[in-house]
């Protein structure tokens, strides 16, 4: 598959978990479900009445009658469920986007209609009547068709994905990049896990539930959607939103960073001189210096010695916290100041207890970066703190977003 056919693929898909997103955000009540993959597509459960509905996106492909006659038949299946008491009556939706074509239907639609374009088609070189094997008559079928709704002018991807946007930023009080970066990524991820769910009760969720789940301020890896956005493109948002203009400002930065499982001290210690120049000033003409502060939560402390050792042949300046041999890590040991006079340019903390310990003592601006790879590995309660959790899946994709 081309690598346009695989983001066509992958559009197609988007739009319809997209679809979900829009129907549960536009629910009117916090106790109204959506139910992913149900009888169809999305099934919108409200206090008054239940709606099936098919979606999909068409973007190169012209309307033909013939391509919602099969979704037609299936809805009629289960209304035949429904007139036959086995099934409770619901109503019935076909939401679609095509590239053309959308002329050759005029809504609403006969029973005639019905019959000739939706229902009667060959399969096998035989002619099949849909109606006429489930025994259904005019009557029948109108009753369905009060039930149906079709609309083929659905909105084009881009827009349904702004709608979106604007409907999250309305509701959680956030920009568009908040919104895009952090709760629609989170609802994606949300809506994807519901809907590969193999139990059918896992798969419906309430707008208050669903409201709840993706009202958190991370940045998720989603790598479908990176797919779309480019990952060079990914980066360059989130360096504009976050790291654009950090480092002319006299800030105490921490950046926790989690390492993968298998990494080299080389890339390690390539890392910290890469955040060091950018986020210290120890000039001397400044009135105010800075470094920054870095933490590797889950290095081991033979790796953690070993990077200090090099740094230190380097002739690399930093500070750790304990001034002494044998000496335990101390607030003020490593809340020193940076200067042109002692050239520090990175201050190492060992884990998220000294980060924890060392925040309070701070007076001064403080902005935490943290880079993960699948949970994150601290939690700030402090509001007046900027807590920055970005999700990665390469450690060298840091260099690229700051």
């Amino acid at each position: 598959m081309s690598n346009r056919s695989a983001t066509d693929t992958i559009k197609g898909y988007f739009y319809q978990f997209d679809y979900s997103i829009a129907k549960i955000l536009c629910l009117p009540n916090d106790s109204d479900e959506i139910v992913v993959e149900g009888i169809e597509d999305i099934d919108i459960n409200t206090s008054t009445d239940e709606t099936a509905i098919q979606c999909k996106y068409y973007a190169k492909t012209e309307y033909n009658h013939s391509v919602i006659s099969k979704p037609i038949r299936l809805m009629l299946d289960h209304f035949k469920c429904v007139k036959n008491g086995t099934s409770k009556k619901i109503k019935y939706q076909l939401y679609g986007h095509y590239k053309s074509g959308q002329s050759k239907l005029t809504l609403p639609i006969s029973v005639k209609f019905l019959k000739e374009n939706f229902l009667t088609y060959t399969s096998s070189k035989v002619k099949q009547e849909h109606h006429i094997k489930l025994g259904f008559s005019d009557a029948d079928l109108q009753e369905f068709i009060d039930s149906l709704t079709i609309d083929i002018n659905a909105k084009e991807y881009e827009l349904q994905l702004a709608d979106i946007l604007s409907s999250i930023s309305t509701t959680f009080s956030c920009d568009t990049f908040e919104a895009e970066y952090y709760y629609y990524n989170n609802a994606l991820s949300e809506i994807r896990k519901i809907a590969i769910d193999d139990n059918i009760s896992n798969r419906k969720i309430s707008k208050k539930a669903f409201l709840e789940k993706i009202n958190k301020k991370k940045v998720l890896f989603n790598k479908w959607f990176l797919e779309l956005k480019g990952l060079k493109n990914y980066h360059k948002e989130l360096k504009n939103q976050h790291f654009r203009a950090l480092n002319k400002s006299p800030f105490e930065r921490f950046f926790v960073i989690e390492l993968p499982i298998k990494h080299n001290l080389s890339e390690i210690k390539e890392l910290i001189q890469v955040i060091s120049k950018r986020y210290s000033n120890l000039s001397k003409r400044e009135p105010k210096t800075f470094c920054p502060y870095i933490c590797f939560p889950n290095i081991t402390d033979s790796d953690l010695l070993l990077l200090k050792d090099e740094l230190f042949k380097e002739e690399f300046n930093f500070i750790d916290g304990k001034p002494y041999s044998g000496s335990k890590f101390h607030t003020k040991a490593i809340a020193i100041e940076a200067s042109y006079n002692n050239q520090l340019k990175i201050k190492i903390l060992k884990d998220i207890t000294e980060v924890n310990e060392l925040l309070p003592e701070i007076s001064k601006t403080k902005q935490i970066f943290h880079f993960y790879f699948t949970n994150p590995l601290i939690t700030v309660s402090d509001k007046g703190i900027k807590n920055v959790n970005i999700q990665i899946t390469d450690l060298n994709h840091i260099k690229e977003i700051i």
